[in-house]
């Protein structure tokens, strides 16, 4: 069968090729609606299909964003996920998701192959051990967004909460209710991801601010697989936590699961507060206080921008830390 062409639509048509174009291409400033319904009928009775590689090579740009996430698993990523791709396809751009499950390998592996696909820009929620690799997309001014963390001494513009201020608010509520023994538990420490250290940075912060003392063994820092044991240990302890503050959505199932398991009664055995709020936070038995953020928020101004700097309306060197506000929603696990 032979191809169809734009040349074929506009004959079709009967208009110019250039109109054709800019309505492809969604410049509608001088077209009457008729002329777009003639193009739009021309197009459906034809079967035409543009050509993305023809558009790509004329234009000198692929369309295509790529976002690296440290773990699709996670209830912020696929928020903050939505919100790219809507964002993008309001805009006709593809979006192209990699998991590199917190590997700095994997992340490595996934920014050169998105790089030899010649993508117009990424958005990564970095592991931070790939530092050369980030410099060097900064050096030739390629479009870079962090997202959820930063990296220091990288100009970069990053997408962060208030991770302090979010911890404080759960050590906050969790005193004016009388609680004593407050922990937290995140996942691995070691790692120095931006989110998790903060988090105990604010927790800390908080408690001395209220004149108790940061008991080290009460800052429990373990990837998923190894957190039940962990709790396990610290529950043993003479003087066990009393109220636990979850550091994301994954680490608070281990909470409850364990709770469940040992028949702890929530809240009276033990109190939580979530960081990262949770589609069964409000159904939950009890339901779940939470700290929220706008994720959504988040992912939509990150891909403005993105596609701000891609189309140079947007300075591609700038390196703002866009911090975003937590907020408490109480309900009746504390």
């Amino acid at each position: 069968m032979k191809k169809i062409t734009i040349a074929d639509v506009a004959k079709h048509a009967n208009i110019s090729k250039s109109t054709v174009s800019q309505y492809l291409n969604n410049r509608f400033d001088y077209m009457g609606e008729k002329t777009k319904e003639r193009i739009a009928q021309s197009i459906r009775e034809l079967d035409y299909k543009p050509n993305i590689v023809a558009r790509s090579l004329k234009q000198k740009t692929t369309f295509t964003i790529g976002v690296i996430v440290a773990n699709m698993l996670h209830v912020f990523s696929t928020q903050v996920l939505r919100a790219i791709e809507d964002v993008c396809h309001a805009q006709d751009y593809h979006v192209i998701v990699c998991n590199s499950d917190d590997d700095p390998k994997k992340e490595k592996k996934y920014i050169e192959m998105l790089h030899a696909k010649q993508v117009d820009g990424l958005i990564v929620f970095p592991t931070g051990e790939n530092k050369e690799l980030y410099e060097g997309m900064v050096n030739e001014q390629f479009p870079l967004l962090f997202m959820d963390r930063f990296v220091e001494g990288l100009n970069i513009d990053s997408f962060l909460i208030e991770n302090e201020k979010a911890a404080k608010i759960a050590v906050d509520h969790f005193v004016s209710k009388g609680y004593e023994n407050i922990a937290i538990l995140t996942k691995e420490l070691l790692k120095n991801v931006t989110p998790r250290v903060e988090r105990v940075q604010g927790y800390k912060k908080a408690l001395k601010a209220h004149g108790i003392e940061v008991a080290e063994k009460f800052i429990i820092g373990e990837e998923v697989e190894h957190i039940q044991e962990k709790l396990k240990e610290v529950f043993s302890l003479p003087t066990p936590p009393r109220a636990i503050i979850a550091g994301n959505d994954l680490v608070l199932i281990q909470i409850l699961q364990f709770a469940k398991e040992n028949e702890m009664n929530i809240p009276e055995d033990l109190g939580i507060i979530g960081i990262d709020e949770v589609s069964f936070a409000s159904i939950y038995s009890p339901p779940l206080t939470t700290i929220s953020y706008p994720s959504y928020e988040m992912g939509k101004d990150a891909a403005e921008l993105l596609l701000k700097k891609i189309r140079k309306e947007e300075n591609s060197m700038s390196s703002e830390i866009h911090r975003y506000q937590p907020e408490l929603i109480e309900r009746r696990s504390c």
